[in-house]
């Protein structure tokens, strides 16, 4: 992977890992179109999320020095917020762990991610039809959260597991799916992927960070991360402007098309 090649892959990751498009589908099949293969690849499709965490981090810290307050017993609302997180990333967390291997063995591929795309689509096209307007209108917001409806979206981003399926998507939909409005529930999607792919990171870079940086080294490593970091930081304010008054449908129909895409041009 040369240098362009890595600023490729962090401005696709960045623009994807928090819409409702799935970043990993998309890195797997922008990576087979550069002509990159093997397991270094497969690492460095999880390492270079940190980038776009650290967009998160930046734009939420108010939220997070809240959730760091909250865990030493200083704020109210940032425990409580700490609290449903942690029911939320648990599911994925011990499943996520005990699978890793086999998910990156049998479904880190372009025909996994294609069926994942296409089935999202039209999930995201019927929620939107059916709650979209409805939930624009909410007053709800992050501290009406409950202990069980953060566990509910937890066990609901465990289906993000499948390379494709996008977890932005799966809990955006769970959430509205109880309620919330869609900003609310993006935000709270946005705060998850913090410990979710925080931790996914951690663990593919003890597994395959050595051989990660023997292949590609630190300068491609390096701006994959900050062209992440960058377009994660505009992708996010612009979701958050859109959903202020438009629905899901348009993601929808994007996810569908580039199913077919995939499969007319393969």
């Amino acid at each position: 992977m040369n240098f362009l090649q890595a600023v490729i892959l962090g401005v696709v990751e960045g623009l994807t890992e928090f819409l409702p498009v799935s970043s990993t589908g998309h890195l797997i099949l922008a990576a087979r179109r550069l002509g990159l293969h093997g397991e270094a690849i497969k690492t460095y499709e999880v390492v270079i999320q940190a980038g776009a965490l650290a967009a998160v981090v930046g734009l939420y810290w108010p939220a997070v020095l809240s959730i760091g307050r909250g865990v030493f017993g200083k704020d109210k609302k940032g425990r409580r917020l700490f609290l449903n997180l942690l029911c939320s990333f648990a599911p994925v967390g011990a499943v996520g762990f005990f699978f890793h291997d086999l998910i990156k063995e049998k479904l880190f591929g372009p025909w996994p991610v294609v069926w994942a795309l296409a089935a999202g689509g039209v999930v995201m096209i019927a929620i939107d039809l059916r709650l979209g307007k409805k939930l624009i209108k909410s007053k709800r917001t992050l501290d009406s959260i409950t202990g069980r409806e953060a566990l509910l979206i937890g066990l609901a981003q465990c289906l993000a597991l499948w390379p494709g399926t996008s977890r932005a998507m799966v809990t955006l939909a769970a959430g509205m799916l109880l309620g919330l409005p869609p900003v609310v529930s993006a935000e709270y999607s946005f705060l998850l992927a913090l410990p979710t792919l925080g931790a996914a990171t951690l663990l593919d870079t003890g597994l395959g960070g050595p051989e990660l940086i023997r292949s590609f080294g630190w300068p491609a490593v390096t701006a994959g991360f900050i062209s992440a970091m960058v377009v994660a930081a505009v992708a996010i304010s612009s979701f958050i402007r859109y959903l202020t008054s438009r629905g899901l449908a348009p993601f929808g129909w994007y996810r569908i098309g580039l199913a077919l895409a995939v499969l007319f041009f393969a």
